[in-house]
């Protein structure tokens, strides 16, 4: 299996470690063509809009879009939940989306940068290990579809969520060292998703 990082902005380096860690060498995803190499992609966190615009400037925003509507699997954290929600709340003008997870996320839910705080949540893999959550500037999810799976909550918001082929979390599990939210991305998410299409 083929990952791609999306490296336009935000913490990729730490994405590439991460995927590394858990057996997995990912290509940077800056191009089209390397987009078209891949299997699944992971979208970092980093600013949303910035991504967005830099996505579009390179030609990347239309391929992935429709690679995502096609079944490519995929993990976005905090800015890469904002950009694979269907909707967004406090937007900025004009602000679009790649698409594909049926949720609505609010930006900037649980405050400012000063407000960035880290906490242990339990996170639905079968394991009964919390796991160490970074949150900054980070979003939450207000509404979700019939068929999201909620996997991590914080005070009834849900932070982490999939649905068959598509993976978000609220926070950042790259900046920690606990490579589980990765492991799970690869085995339960994209790896079941592509051995289905196989």
């Amino acid at each position: 299996m083929k990952v791609g990082v999306l490296a336009l902005q935000g913490d990729v380096r730490e994405h590439i470690s991460a995927l590394i860690a858990c057996g997995v060498y990912p290509t940077s995803i800056r191009r089209p063509s390397e987009l078209a190499a891949v299997d699944a992609l992971v979208i970092p966190g980093g600013e949303s809009t910035t991504i967005a615009h830099l996505a579009q400037i390179f030609g990347l925003f239309q391929p992935i879009r429709a690679r995502i509507a096609a079944g490519m699997p995929v993990y976005g954290s905090c800015a890469g939940m904002i950009l694979l929600a269907d909707e967004i709340l406090d937007a900025k003008a004009g602000q679009e989306t790649f698409g594909g997870l049926d949720i609505t996320v609010r930006r900037n839910a649980f405050g400012r940068q000063v407000d960035s705080f880290e906490s242990d949540i339990n996170f639905a893999d079968g394991s009964d290990t919390p796991i160490r959550a970074v949150f900054i500037r980070a979003p939450w999810v207000e509404k979700i579809g019939k068929d999201i799976e909620v996997l991590a909550e914080i005070d009834s918001h849900p932070v982490a969520v999939r649905s068959k082929r598509i993976l978000a979390t609220s926070f950042h599990p790259e900046l920690t060292g606990d490579h589980r939210i990765h492991r799970y991305f690869i085995e339960e998410v994209a790896r079941t998703a592509l051995q289905k299409v196989e």
